[in-house]
């Protein structure tokens, strides 16, 4: 991908300029019909790069959405999140006989100065899921959805007044929060899906507990195990929150432990060895998980089995 093939939009405006759309209502925040969206097959190859939050429901795409390395699927009602300065592309099939429908909302982080929402709106793990895992509605959640997207939308049409900004808000904030009951209503119907992100996060991390690469490589992180699961960061969280109670550092670092306390039990290798073979820099930084996760330190743990 080169510099050229990624277009930046900064402004909701400049969005509607690109699109052949009318100048929004409110510079801030917009809600758009996709049906009135122009987007040609021409712009394929084109990323783009967002400075402002997009909250979209689309069906009948005719295409696909690409969000890092994977794909958002819309053969169904699909809802997805983008933050701003993340890159995505849209690839419109040239003849796929679908006409596309759904609602995009635009917000700018400006339009949360001010308010609380300014900073929960980074909590809402959704914004960076892996897109293949974007959001499913029934028919009531969508309904809900497009009720409170067309609320916002009515009252930035209103006059504005000082109490505009408070009821825009108040409307955001709880379709960010039916979101995230619809995400977690996800995670439990996917139970045998998610059952399997665990299986073979469990698997690979034994591979690699196993292995040389806690030396060579040191300890696993997020990212890595994300990475090697096909999954985000965030999703495989979540996923782990939903099923064991526990975040994906947390399930790491038991997994640790559980190897520590064997080479404690069956080994006579020094602390600092066993230290070292677990991938951490410094025995010190071993010593304080191991007191952590078991209220005793490596050595106390040892001489229990004496």
């Amino acid at each position: 991908m080169t510099n050229k093939q990624v277009q930046r939009i900064k402004t909701i405006n400049e969005y509607h300029r690109s699109r052949g759309l009318p100048k929004p209502e409110h510079p801030l925040i917009s809600l758009i019909d996709y049906e009135t969206i122009r987007h040609s097959p021409e712009n394929n190859s084109t990323s783009w790069v967002f400075d402002f939050y997009s909250i979209a429901l689309k069906k009948n795409l005719g295409g696909k959405i690409k969000y890092g390395q994977q794909e958002y699927d819309f053969d169904e009602g699909v809802m997805f999140f983008i933050s701003p300065g993340q890159v995505f592309r849209i690839e419109v099939e040239r003849h796929s006989g679908l006409k596309p429908t759904g609602w995009i909302l635009l917000v700018h982080p400006d339009f949360f100065w001010n308010t609380p929402l300014a900073k929960t709106i980074k909590g809402y793990e959704y914004f960076g899921y892996s897109v293949h895992e974007a959001l499913f509605l029934s028919g009531k959640e969508e309904t809900k959805i497009i009720g409170i997207m067309q609320n916002i939308q009515q009252e930035y049409h209103s006059n504005i007044d000082k109490f505009s900004q408070d009821i825009i808000i108040a409307q955001l904030e709880a379709l960010l929060n039916y979101a995230d009951r619809f995400y977690h209503r996800q995670f439990i119907t996917r139970k045998i899906t998610n059952h399997k992100i665990l299986n073979r996060l469990e698997v690979k991390l034994k591979e690699y507990l196993d292995s040389d690469d806690l030396i060579q490589k040191g300890l696993p992180t997020v990212q890595s195990i994300a990475e090697a699961l096909n999954v985000s960061p965030n999703y495989l969280t979540g996923v782990l929150k939903t099923l064991t109670g526990q975040s994906t550092q947390e399930h790491i670092h038991n997994k640790l432990i559980e190897k520590a306390k064997e080479r404690l039990s069956t080994t006579d290798l020094s602390v600092s060895e066993i230290s070292y073979e677990l991938g951490f820099e410094h025995p010190q930084s071993f010593s304080k998980l191991f007191k952590i996760k078991t209220n005793l330190s490596p050595s106390e743990f040892r001489q229990s089995f004496n």
